[in-house]
């Protein structure tokens, strides 16, 4: 240690190999050339051995053939990609081949006319169908205003049932021209109505067409102009309003009730005084009694039908 701080010049000194270690590393360079010489011999190509490169690192460098192979993979990558580029390409122009001169021509003639042939719709079953909707007063078929039903029941004056109900009501609505009523100074014809509950005793004699309803005019009695109308309807279809006074009792029954009692019962009392006019005031329903009466009440129920709340819980 002293003498190399007193002279730090000197050159640094490295251990001397001996003689066994020399001989190991000869050993060793023969076998590996002995192992190349006995590949070439059969036909086999070795790889080199190893040497260091001169002021290397110590790594070992790539022979000639390992470069030659490294070359050939990345050759091979390269021209697979080609390949699939290639096929992708030919399989486009497969599947939109180009047209011939001749045909592409001929498509150029043709499109103009399927251009403008109008696109035609699906078929709608039923689509051609006219609407069934016949205004008033139209003729379904189309047919002359002189047309006849053959089927019409011609009546004995010739005319068709076209008009039969036109004729009826005005036949209804007007008087009846074949009564004939006693109007002797002494005459009474008396007859009971019922509607309801409502109960009238009715007497008809000769007058000047005057009501009287327990003791009050029809107005003070039937404040209604719809009752009262009612109630005048059978004196007037015989024509005998103006000839025949009414003398009535009534009991039972609302407002409503008793002048359907009231039109009851003089309608009775028309048919005691002419009994040739029942056809016509049965035709008109005038002798027939209103069977229309209030439903009776149900166990369990509020009234008729009305039942309670119900709650389900």
């Amino acid at each position: 240690m002293m003498a190399d701080e007193e002279n730090p010049e000197t050159p640094e000194q490295h251990a001397v190999p001996s003689e066994e270690a020399a001989e190991i590393a000869g050993s060793a360079e023969d076998a590996a050339l002995e192992a190349a010489q006995e590949a070439q011999e059969a036909g086999e190509s070795a790889p080199e051995p190893a040497t260091a490169q001169p002021g290397g690192e110590g790594h070992a460098a790539p022979t000639e053939e390992a470069m030659e192979i490294a070359g050939v993979a990345e050759d091979a990558a390269l021209e697979a990609r080609e390949e699939a580029d290639d096929a992708a390409a030919e399989a486009a122009e497969v599947a939109e081949p180009v047209a011939a001169p001749e045909t592409a021509s001929a498509a150029e003639e043709q499109a103009p006319e399927e251009e403008a042939a109008p696109r035609v719709k699906p078929s709608v079953p039923g689509a051609h169908l006219e609407v069934d909707i016949v205004p008033e007063g139209v003729d379904p078929l189309g047919r002359a205003e002189s047309y006849e039903d053959p089927y019409a029941i011609e009546d004995e004056t010739g005319q068709t049932g076209e008009t039969e109900g036109e004729e009826q009501e005005e036949t209804l609505s007007e008087p009846i021209s074949t009564a004939a009523i006693d109007l002797a100074s002494g005459a009474r014809y008396r007859a009971t109505g019922k509607r309801k509950t409502a109960i009238a005793r009715v007497t008809l004699r000769p007058g000047t067409g005057s009501y009287l309803v327990n003791g009050r005019t029809l107005e003070d009695h039937f404040p209604r102009n719809t009752l009262q109308r009612n109630i005048r309807q059978p004196l007037e279809t015989v024509g005998y309003q103006d000839r025949m006074d009414v003398v009535a009792r009534l009991h039972g029954g609302g407002i409503s009730a008793q002048a359907g009692a009231l039109r009851h019962g003089v309608s009775r009392a028309l048919l005691e005084a002419d009994p040739n006019l029942r056809g016509e005031l049965k035709r008109r329903g005038f002798l027939t009694r209103d069977p229309r009466v209030k439903e009776r009440k149900k166990a369990g129920l509020k009234k008729a039908r009305k039942r309670p709340q119900f709650s389900k819980r």
